[in-house]
């Protein structure tokens, strides 16, 4: 197994950090690529990589504008873009499959994304879903409604008080500040990510998680969520692309599974037919870092083989909490 590192140019001219996981003894089945969540970087998924390239999978994934190495490149770590910054990584992700498509032209590729990166997979299904074989969502929400209207208003006021390169602690508050609530008493800021108190310990640790981001980017977090939610939009995604979610039934973003389980029966209700919901009992936001993320590990891959074998298979499979 070899990882190697590379860089694109965005079409502004952004230079995008990307990694590549692979066996180069090994003909691959398959190529997963992954769009990291809000404050972290790709890096983080280096053990899950490596297990699904020891199943014959090649790997590739990117630091979003933003964060990890791109942001920090560019000095604007916690900020998207001057104009539609949410899109403008949706577009960064393409430009990685096209690169991916060139590379490996006949091998099915499956977009993996976690949290803020399950928005940005699902507003990039709503545009490019054809050039994919499959997604997985990890730690994905319901529509926020009127709280999501509300926090775009905010969102706004704040970038036009401070300027969208000025971070915006209001709107950290706002959005994370309930999260650790249900995990009392806490023994840090981020027990809501998992039950593995080394994993959160990392993430604290790591230069390049957390902190707090800018009015801009939180403006274009928002807008990007009420995009993904949007009807008319989704009936764009094909039918038959198979999704699946994948969520902690304690995982605050998902509102403890409910939302996990109102975004599943929206795909549902334009018409997508294949698509699985699997929820892990006492699992927190970050499943990939859980206590039993062997568990989850394997069930993806379990899910790939499954989607790799049956091709344009219309199995609909739709699980809900008894």
């Amino acid at each position: 197994m070899t990882s190697t590192d590379f860089t694109f140019l965005a079409e502004d001219s952004v230079t995008i950090y990307c990694k590549k996981w692979e066996n180069p003894e090994a003909t691959p089945k398959g190529i997963v690529q992954i769009a990291h969540g809000m404050a972290e970087h790709i890096e983080r998924y280096d053990l899950f990589a490596k297990s699904l390239t020891n199943e014959g999978y090649i790997v590739y994934g990117n630091d979003h504008r933003g964060h990890g190495k791109t942001g920090t490149n560019a000095k604007l770590v916690g900020f998207f873009a001057e104009e539609n910054g949410f899109d403008r990584v949706v577009e960064d992700m393409l430009q990685l499959t096209e690169i991916i498509k060139k590379n490996h032209p006949h091998t099915p590729i499956f977009l993996f994304g976690h949290s803020m990166g399950s928005f940005l997979v699902r507003r990039y299904i709503q545009i490019h879903g054809d050039k994919l074989a499959g997604v997985i969502l990890s730690g994905t929400g319901g529509d926020p409604g009127f709280i999501g209207k509300v926090g775009m208003g905010l969102a706004k006021f704040e970038m036009k008080r401070k300027g969208k390169k000025t971070k915006s602690p209001l709107m950290n508050k706002l959005t994370f500040g309930s999260y650790n609530k249900s995990f009392r008493p806490n023994r840090t800021e981020f027990d809501w990510l998992s039950r593995d108190d080394q994993e959160v310990d990392k993430y604290i640790a790591d230069p390049l998680c957390g902190g707090i981001f800018t009015a801009g980017f939180f403006y274009d977090l928002v807008s990007g969520v009420a995009k993904v939610n949007n009807h008319n939009a989704n009936q764009h995604i094909p039918k038959e692309l198979p999704m699946y979610f994948m969520a902690g039934d304690k995982d605050p973003v998902g509102n403890f599974s409910k939302g996990v389980l109102e975004a599943a029966a929206m795909y549902k209700n334009v018409g997508m037919n294949n698509i699985t919901v699997q929820l892990y009992e006492n699992s927190r936001h970050e499943i990939l870092k859980e206590i039993n993320k062997e568990e989850v590990y394997k069930d993806v891959i379990n899910w790939l083989n499954t989607h790799i074998k049956k091709g344009d298979s219309k199995t609909f499979a739709y699980e809900s909490l008894k």
